[in-house]
């Protein structure tokens, strides 16, 4: 993953400054390591980033934003992460966190017919909130840890790769 690549797709300090929802946090991220673009703060943001992407509440910015301040990583990469799931990519993604947690707590789908609306997921939701929240922790966990430890792997392989080539040069 280049800088370049980061610099030019992710928002700048100033966008994320003045974005509505995360206007509460204005006066905390002027910390310079939640801008910085190295392997550290870029792999502790895709972990921060993946686990909040599978948390199920409207408000997985905000989240993402508080916990890259904590933990002092990539803001913009953590945010931006949260976007993994979004309106077209969420029915599917949830579906398949609640069949997860079906299997892990061994239990039969207590639906017959899975629509994505409203309606719909206030009606059910007494009846699968268990296995729905235990498939998502169990993706966030996982995908947290994968993306973590992915990002850690590839920076370094092309970290080498660059330090290979000037050797080369000289």
């Amino acid at each position: 993953m280049s800088k370049g690549f980061l610099d030019k797709y992710f928002p700048s300090p100033e966008e994320i400054k003045n974005h509505k929802s995360l206007a509460f946090l204005r006066n905390f991220i002027h910390d310079p390591f939640l801008w910085h673009i190295n392997r550290k703060s870029i792999s502790g943001a895709f972990a921060n980033g993946l686990f909040f992407a599978w948390v199920p509440v409207p408000f997985q910015m905000a989240l993402a934003a508080i916990f890259a301040i904590i933990f002092r990583v990539n803001l913009p990469v953590s945010v931006g992460l949260v976007w993994l799931t979004n309106p077209v990519t969420m029915p599917p993604m949830f579906y398949g966190a609640y069949r997860l947690g079906l299997f892990l707590l061994n239990q039969p789908s207590k639906i017959e017919h899975f629509e994505f609306s409203y309606e719909w997921l206030q009606h059910s939701m007494g009846m699968i909130w268990q296995p729905f929240l235990l498939g998502c922790f169990v993706i966030g966990v996982i995908s947290s840890v994968t993306g973590y430890f992915a990002v850690r792997i590839i920076w370094k392989y092309n970290a080498g790769k660059k330090w290979r080539k000037r050797q080369l040069r000289r």
